[in-house]
């Protein structure tokens, strides 16, 4: 690209949106997932405006130029990643609450706005925004709504599709759409809210997200059960199911990453057990069902407590630290895969045999609630490029297990740009290619996150 079009960008919008400076260009380059080739964007344009957003698509489209949407950059599946020629697009700046309808219990919000700051608002009505991934403090909910996240609460309250009423959308051409609505049904046409919500930026700009709202618990209780070894706490998932309860909250942690959190909090969870089963039960039948958790549990040979107020926040805040701080290299992958639940323990053991067979550390926390995993393998530094086929494989048989086991390649992360390699383990090539014709009807130029999300067609001859 010359710089020609450049100039002509920042003559179409306002002054200080775009940028060329190399820091800046470093900076907005990925996201924290294992980069497959390292490139840095033309430019990064930030945008203040649905407007704004429109003007640079046009662009964009004229000038046959790449668009990779960005919010916090806390993805871990590539999505965000630069590819060659590209202007990333920062929607941090697009951060405001424009409206809380306490009575209707919905919001609509800016795709900047952090999942955490959501929910402070929606707090002082006695409500919430269920969704919660780990990185809530620091996620936006366009990057939410971009891979379709889900977190602690999900096995209760669902996803972020479960919570997106309607979207404000621009598309590859600069067109401006509405879809959706206010109200909590609605069949009206096809379903494009949904389309769009887990599409990584592929089929258009999410510039406004319409959500529901949940009301707070009137009740919480939070149990921290630890286990003498990894597939009894997995066991424990399935014991609380077949009491009856359904648990805010039911988080999975193994020993390696209790021992990785002591030694990075202080903390002393290693020696109260080798995992940890952390569950919540909220509503006005909170304290019901923690009693019944409570007696399943340990029957199962759990040393149970009940945690409150301080120490249950803790519990939770080390839960949501527990991937680490680490950004994901080629040293050291965490994976997304989710299984039946009915397959969890079975899951987890042969986490456990892969990790031996191809000598790689590994480390396991998960949505247990939903069968969700999130199973990090790595290698020491050290070792170099030596060690790289032994996690290769080691990653490669984990998912080809996941699948054999009825499971998905990700269950909330995305596929982005590194899991594509593994797209076409679990969809048949009439599946792919029916998203690759979506795709090219919302997109006929291909400009918008290219190389993400869904894999190319194979070009023959």
């Amino acid at each position: 690209m010359s710089d020609e079009p450049l100039a002509e960008l920042r003559r179409l919008l306002p002054e200080g949106r775009v940028s060329t400076e190399s820091s800046v260009l470093e900076a907005h380059s990925r996201d924290q997932g294992p980069v497959l080739m390292p490139v840095l964007p033309r430019a990064v344009v930030w945008a203040e405006s649905a407007g704004e957003v429109q003007t640079l698509l046009r662009w964009a489209q004229e000038n046959a130029t790449p668009i990779v949407a960005r919010g916090a950059g806390t993805g871990v599946s590539g999505g965000a990643h630069a590819t060659p020629g590209c202007v990333v697009l920062s929607l941090e700046r697009m951060n405001r609450i424009l409206e809380l309808r306490a009575t209707d219990e919905l919001a609509v919000v800016e795709p900047g706005v952090l999942n955490a700051e959501l929910n402070i608002a929606a707090a002082a009505h006695g409500l919430m925004y269920a969704p919660d991934p780990a990185s809530h403090r620091i996620s936006t909910l366009g990057g939410n709504v971009a891979t379709n996240a889900g977190g602690l609460r999900c096995a209760k309250y669902g996803v972020t599709r479960d919570s997106v009423l309607a979207l404000d959308v621009v598309l590859a051409d600069g067109t401006l759409i509405h879809t959706g609505h206010e109200t909590f049904k609605g069949v009206a046409g096809y379903d494009l809210t949904s389309l769009f919500v887990g599409s990584e930026g592929t089929l258009g700009i999410v510039v406004g997200i319409t959500v529901r709202l949940k009301y707070l618990p009137v009740e919480v209780r939070t149990l921290a059960a630890f286990f003498p070894d990894f597939q009894t706490a997995a066991a424990g998932v399935l014991a609380v199911g077949r009491a009856r309860v359904q648990p805010a909250i039911m988080e999975l942690l193994d020993g390696s990453t209790l021992k990785v959190l002591d030694d990075v909090h202080g903390s002393n969870l290693r020696a109260r057990g080798a995992a940890l089963l952390l569950i919540q039960t909220d509503g006005f039948g909170a304290d019901a069902e923690a009693a019944v958790v409570h007696q399943v549990l340990t029957a199962l040979g759990a040393d149970v407590s009940a945690e409150g107020g301080p120490e249950a926040e803790r519990l939770l805040d080390l839960r949501r630290n527990s991937r680490g701080d680490e950004v994901d290299d080629e040293f050291r992958v965490g994976e997304d895969v989710a299984v039946p639940r009915s397959q969890l323990v079975n899951y987890v053991a042969e986490l456990e045999r892969i990790s031996a067979a191809h000598t790689v550390l590994l480390k396991v926390v998960a949505h247990a609630g939903d069968g969700n995993l999130h199973p990090t393998f790595w290698i020491p530094v050290s070792e170099g490029p030596s060690g790289m086929g032994r996690l290769d494989a080691a990653l490669d048989e984990s998912v080809r297990v996941a699948l054999k086991f009825g499971g998905t390649i990700t269950g909330e992360h995305g596929v982005g740009q590194y899991k594509l390699r593994w797209l076409a383990w679990e969809q048949t090539e009439p599946v792919l290619e029916l998203q690759r014709r979506i795709k090219d009807l919302f997109d006929p130029q291909g400009i918008l996150n290219p190389g993400k999300a869904i894999p190319p067609r194979i070009q023959r001859g």
